[in-house]
């Protein structure tokens, strides 16, 4: 499947699903923020605790962002294959917060993402490796 395409096709895909994961993520943390009902169950009031958390969360997510965004405007493989990674493991995680809420649109939208990830680098990974050897 990496002979397809090309080393910097692979790339460029994997840039793109690591960059909207990242996104996505940091969207989530900053509408914790500025709108956390939009991030808690129906049934929850959102109270001081729970903006303290969504800080918590946006002091990892953005970073996190930034530092990988970075990484692919900078084209550097090595870094986007362990953010990459990283991203993918925080939306596999976040799809188990969401089953533990029994919430399935919680669940399956990080899921989803994981899988797209997580397929993103083994693709580019797969497609390094084959051009090094």
């Amino acid at each position: 499947m990496t002979r397809l395409f090309s080393r910097a096709t692979w790339t460029r895909i994997a840039s793109l699903i690591t960059a909207i994961n990242v996104l996505v993520a940091s969207g989530f943390s900053i509408a914790g923020l500025v709108s956390p009902k939009s991030i808690l169950p129906a049934s929850y009031v959102p109270t001081e605790a729970s903006f303290i958390f969504a800080m918590y969360a946006a002091a990892r997510t953005i970073p996190l962002a930034f530092i990988t965004l970075t990484a692919i405007y900078r084209r550097s493989e090595s870094a986007l294959l362990m953010l990459g990674t990283l991203a993918g493991f925080i939306q596999l995680l976040d799809g188990g917060v969401g089953l533990l809420q029994h919430d399935l649109g919680k669940s399956i939208g990080p899921l989803v993402i994981a899988a797209l990830q997580f397929s993103a680098m083994f693709l580019l990974y797969r497609s390094v490796q084959s051009s090094v050897g």
